[in-house]
């Protein structure tokens, strides 16, 4: 596993357009003849972008200057919805969005973030990078979208709460909680018993704030970027949900590269995806202990209790009619009956 400290990420990102200058000789030779537009929500210092740039570095090395991928961080290019369209459209060529995102045009992209499904990494990457994934790239294809096989992590998503810690499903009944504008957050938690709230993120602090919610739920690194430790008093590692990037590309844009361009590119992409799931892996750990140092309590409530409360709620079988049979199958060849 590569050990990265937020130190050695910042100190990457901040030498990022330097290494994509530090190939003189290419930079003298003649244009690339394949100019990739890459477009994220994620700021320069984020793990995906770091090794991004790694990655297009590598690429434009090994192809002798013949590919250039430009990266725009940080929604310059727009929001999700706008770099959606414009993937599709062929405005830009790459983009990596949430598996929620991506399941406004493939629903079954969503299939990752079925409640409490997974219990670790183990079960995430042998579902992600073997059948399940496979199924959902089809899918996405059909839709419109290529893509590389291995996803980037965005990580697990945890619960806060100001009242009390999430120690098992009981814990959830009657919980005010901001939950994303997603039907399968809002059908999770009512399955617990809870009383979801859809806001949109720039709402959660002064939410959290003034009461009108107890609690919300998001990987630990938007904790502690938007404070909300200051609002909070308890941090339980649920696991509730796991949520990943896929790298979508324009298929007109992808099938003009010749094959031997296409490997160079999708190694080099998948390659990254495997070192950017360590750091993210590093900057959880990390971001644990900095939340306790903050003052929140952290504990970690099991999952036996909340797939029992979901499963007794019909939340499964409910979710496994939408995505269909074949897909639910290869979710449960990872993780074990569900419905």
């Amino acid at each position: 596993m590569t050990n990265l400290s937020r130190r050695t990420l910042l100190q990457a990102a901040a030498l990022a357009p330097a290494c994509a200058l530090g190939f003189p000789s290419i930079a003298r030779a003649a244009r690339p003849e394949f100019v990739f537009k890459y477009g994220n929500n994620l700021p320069l210092t984020h793990p995906l972008n770091v090794r991004s740039q790694e990655a297009a570095n590598h690429i434009r090395e090994a192809s002798g200057g013949r590919v250039e991928i430009k990266i725009f961080p940080n929604n310059q290019l727009g929001g999700d919805t706008d770099m959606l369209a414009q993937v599709r459209s062929g405005g830009i060529e790459i983009f990596t969005p949430s598996a929620l995102v991506v399941s406004t045009l493939a629903p079954v992209a969503a299939i990752n973030a079925v409640g409490f499904a997974f219990s670790d990494y183990q079960q995430v990457w042998a579902a992600m990078d073997g059948k399940l994934g496979a199924f959902v790239r089809a899918a996405m294809l059909k839709a419109g979208l290529a893509s590389f096989e291995k996803m980037w992590d965005n990580g697990f998503r945890q619960t806060t709460t100001s009242n009390r810690p999430i120690t098992d499903a009981q814990s959830m009944k009657g919980l005010k909680i901001r939950v994303p504008v997603s039907p399968l957050s809002i059908d999770m938690f009512k399955g617990l018993g809870a009383a979801p709230t859809s806001l949109q993120f720039s709402e959660v602090y002064s939410a959290l704030q003034t009461k009108i919610v107890d609690a919300q739920e998001n990987p630990l690194p938007i904790v502690q970027v938007a404070k909300l430790y200051e609002v909070q008093k308890f941090c339980s590692l649920t696991n509730h949900i796991w949520d990943g990037y896929w790298f979508v590309l324009n298929p007109r844009a992808w099938n003009r590269l010749p094959p031997d361009l296409q490997k160079l590119v999708s190694g080099a992409f998948n390659d990254a995806a495997v070192k950017q799931r360590a750091d993210v892996l590093k900057l959880n750990d990390t971001a644990v202990a900095d939340l306790q140092s903050k003052g929140l309590a952290v504990n970690r409530p099991q999952p036996d209790t909340f797939r029992a409360a979901l499963r007794s709620s019909g939340f499964y079988t409910q979710w496994k009619q939408r995505f269909g049979n074949e897909a639910w199958g290869l979710l449960e060849q990872s993780v074990g009956k569900l419905a």
